[in-house]
């Protein structure tokens, strides 16, 4: 969820990043199918029964027990890099419109501290604002300033489409306050 902090002379809207609900549930499920894969091979390995609710000892190590312990070990790096993204909460940050040093910045979190993405312009620079907006089975919904020699910049966060709603009006209400044209609704 994005939230607008507005004041007379700046409007800021701060960006959801990867510490998004969906993806809590995203790496518990993997947790889990990870651990279970690789208690199922160490069970066919060691012919002792690791999983209560099953029978694994039926399982031959060579190749069955061996197949799932390599799913177990790739869904455990998996979940490994899940829970790194989150920690770091890649992709959050801002937008912030600031009249009074006349510069836009646009903010996303990297992977580390010197992979963070941080780009300002001076409002002068702002062209217009533009609304994309496709419907159909991969629905988009996006937001972005365009930017003299730069093109569109993405203003929208990724993953489910915005509301159209709310996206109409914050469209509205950045190119009002920046004085620009508003393109595509």
């Amino acid at each position: 969820m994005v939230t607008t902090k507005s004041q007379s002379n700046v409007l800021r809207y701060d960006i959801v990043g990867s510490r998004r609900f969906s993806n809590y549930g995203f790496a518990v499920i993997v947790a889990i199918g990870a651990l279970g894969f690789l208690l199922a091979g160490l069970s066919s390995f060691l012919k002792i029964n690791l999983l209560p609710f099953t029978e694994p000892l039926s399982l031959n190590f060579v190749p069955q027990g061996l197949a799932l312990s390599f799913y177990g070990v790739a869904g455990t790096l998996l979940e490994i890099y899940l829970l790194y993204v989150i920690a770091v909460d890649y992709g959050s940050g801002y937008n912030e419109f600031d009249r009074n040093s006349g510069k836009v910045t646009i903010f996303r979190r990297g992977r580390s501290q010197s992979k963070n993405l941080e780009l300002t312009y001076k409002i002068s620079d702002v062209q217009a604002v533009r609304v994309e907006i496709r419907e159909g089975l991969n629905p988009k919904r996006a937001l972005y300033l365009r930017v003299k020699g730069k093109g569109d910049l993405p203003l929208s966060e990724v993953g489910q489409p915005i509301a159209l709603s709310v996206l109409e009006d914050r469209a509205a209400e950045i190119a009002k306050f920046l004085a620009v044209p508003l393109e595509g609704l």
